[in-house]
C-alpha cells in the first residue's frame, strides 16, 4: 500500500523509522527495506559527516531529525549542503528553520503533540505533520494518547498529510493508525530491536521481557542537560529511588551527580542523565534511561530492520 505521503517522501512502504540516534547503518537499512530511515542530528558535531555517511549506505531517501531545544541554523545548513533533503523537527518552533529546507528543495516534518499545535506548524509552511501520541517512548512532547490524536491532528490540517506516531509496534498497528486517517507509521521502540542498531545487550534482553505496564512516563526524570523533557523509560533502580523519596527536584535526589556509568568513548555518565545504554557503555547499565513506549511487548525478538518493515506492511 502506497500513500500519497509514500510519493512525497519517495517511499514504497508506509513505514517511519524514529530518529532515535545518528546510526547511519540503521537509517540506511530502514530506507534500503523501502521504508524511511532517519538519523538524529541534534547532538551531532559534523551534522554533514552524519549525513554522507548514510548517504553512502543508500541510494533511497532518508531523513534526519532536530530538537529545537537551542540554535540548529549553522547545524541544519551543514546537513543541506551535504544533501538532506527530508527533515524532521521537534520540540519547539520550527518557523525559523523551513525557508531554509523549501529553499533547498526539501521536505518539512514537525511533530506535534495536539491539533492545535499541528495547525501552528502546518501555519509556518511544514508539509508534513507527525502525530505523537502519549503511548510513545523517549522524549513525548504532548499528553493526548495516539487514537484520539491522530483522527483530531487529520481533520485540523487536512489535505496536509499526516504520520502516526506512538503505540505502534506491530502490522496491526500500523493498519489501525492507517485507518484513523494517518498516511503512514511512525515507530520507534520496535526498531530499538533492530539488528543495526548498537543497543547494550543488557538493554535488549529487558526490552524484549518488558511488559505494556514497564515502560513509565516521567515529566522530568533523566534530565541533566536536557530541563523540562517529559518522557517514557522503562522503570529502574534509579527511578524507583527517585519514587521512593518524593520525586524531589535535581540538587535533592539520590545520587544527582554521581558518575555511573561511561560510554565506549570514556565519556562519564552521570546519573539522571539522558542516556541510553549503546554497545561498549560500560557501569551500571540497569540504572541508565532505557527508552521504551508502551508498544514495547510487541516487540520480542531482534530482527533486521528490513525484515521489521517487510512485518509491519504485512497487513496492508
Amino acid at each position: 500500500m502506497r500513500t500519497p505521503v509514500c510519493e512525497m517522501l519517495g517511499i514504497e512502504r508506509p513505514i517511519v523509522q524514529a530518529p532515535m540516534a545518528a546510526i547511519p547503518p540503521l537509517a540506511a537499512a530502514v530506507s534500503n527495506a523501502g521504508a524511511l530511515g532517519m538519523v538524529t542530528l541534534t547532538w551531532s558535531d559534523d551534522t554533514a559527516a552524519v549525513v554522507r555517511e548514510t548517504a553512502g549506505l543508500t541510494s533511497r531517501p532518508f531523513g534526519g531529525n532536530f530538537v529545537l531545544t537551542s540554535d540548529h541554523h549553522r547545524d541544519l545548513d551543514r546537513a543541506l549542503d551535504a544533501g538532506l533533503r527530508i527533515v524532521s523537527f521537534m520540540w519547539g518552533d520550527p518557523a525559523g528553520y523551513i525557508g531554509a529546507v523549501h529553499a533547498a528543495g526539501g521536505i518539512v516534518l514537525h511533530t506535534v503533540g495536539s491539533a492545535e499545535e499541528a495547525r501552528r506548524a502546518v501555519g509556518a509552511g511544514a508539509d508534513i505533520i507527525v502525530a505523537q501520541g502519549w503511548e510513545a517512548g523517549g522524549h513525548v512532547w504532548g499528553q493526548v494518547a495516539t487514537l484520539p490524536l491522530v483522527p483530531a491532528v487529520v481533520d485540523a490540517v487536512a489535505p496536509v498529510p499526516v504520520i502516526a506516531a506512538g503505540g505502534i509496534g506491530d502490522a496491526r498497528g500500523v493498519a489501525a493508525v492507517l485507518a484513523l486517517g494517518a498516511q503512514a507509521a511512525w515507530l520507534g521502540t520496535r526498531f530499538l530491536l533492530a539488528d543495526e542498531m548498537p543497543l547494550h545487550d543488557d538493554y535488549r534482553r529487558r526490552l524484549i521481557a518488558a511488559a505494556e505496564t514497564d515502560p513509565q512516563w516521567y515529566p522530568n526524570l533523566y534530565d541533566v542537560g536536557w530541563p523540562d523533557s517529559p518522557h517514557r523509560a522503562l522503570s529502574n533502580s534509579t527511578s524507583r529511588a527517585w519514587d521512593a523519596a518524593g520525586r524531589p527536584p535535581d540538587a535533592q535526589r539520590p545520587g544527582a551527580g554521581d558518575t555511573i556509568a561511561h560510554f565506549a568513548s570514556g565519556e562519564a555518565i552521570v546519573r539522571y542523565e539522558p542516556a541510553p545504554p549503546m554497545t561498549g557503555t560500560t557501569g551500571e547499565i540497569e540504572a541508565l534511561s532505557m527508552w521504551a513506549g508502551q508498544s514495547v511487548a510487541l516487540a520480542r525478538q531482534p530482527q533486521s530492520a528490513a525484515d521489521i518493515v517487510t512485518e509491519l506492511t504485512s497487513r496492508l
